[in-house]
This record gives C-alpha cells, structure tokens and sequence, in this order.
C-alpha cells in the first residue's frame, strides 16, 4: 500500500481547539492521494460532481453523487464513516479512502472536522 495522507482536503485555511477547516478541490478526472479521516466532520458541496472512491487496497466503494449546495454529516467511529445527514444517510465507508472526480466539471467543497 502506499503512503496514506492525513490531510483530508486541499489546503487548511482554518485551524483552532475546536475545529479544522479545509477547503478541497478536485478537477475532472484528478484523483485525491489516498487519505484517513480520523474525525467526525461536515462538508458543504460548493460545486458538486460524482466522486469514485476506492479503499485503501484498491477495492471499488462506487460513485458517490454530491449535488450542488449539499450538506453531509459524518459520523468517524470504529475505523468507519457513516453519512448521518438526510441526503445519502446511512451509507459507509472506510475512513482510509481515496476520491476521483468522474464528472465533466470541477468539484469544490469545505470540510469542517470535529476534534472533540
């Protein structure tokens, strides 16, 4: 396996006792680094597209549809994610996963991570 990143977005732009918050971008087509979500988190799809995600050996975990102005709610317990919002709610995934943007227009969202 490769090297997994801890950093679950772009870039941080915000960082204090309470929260991170990330801004995070992918093109069509551009793939994130394979990475492991450790916190509880919220996201806001500021441009949303279909995201193929893959577990960290490689396994298909399906295209995910982010629509436009979604908001989702992640719940990080026993080395799993569960969609806690009303849109997807209940779906899973590994915490250790990477993303590809399959549509045909850049993605953007803002990830709000939980440290308590």
């Amino acid at each position: 396996m490769s090297e997994v990143s801890s950093n679950v977005g772009s870039t941080k732009i915000f960082e204090n006792d309470k929260i991170i918050v990330w801004n995070f971008e992918l093109q069509p087509g551009e793939t994130t680094p394979m990475h492991k979500h450790d916190k509880s988190y919220i996201w806001y799809a500021i441009q949303g597209a279909p995201l193929d995600c893959d577990d960290e050996h490689g396994n298909d975990l399906g295209i995910f549809d982010v629509p436009t102005g979604s908001v989702f709610n992640i719940k990080c317990e026993n080395n799993e994610l569960e969609v806690m919002s009303e849109i997807a709610n209940g779906v899973k995934f590994p915490v250790t996963h990477n993303a590809k943007n399959v549509g045909d227009t850049p993605y953007r969202e803002i990830i709000i991570e939980f440290k308590e």
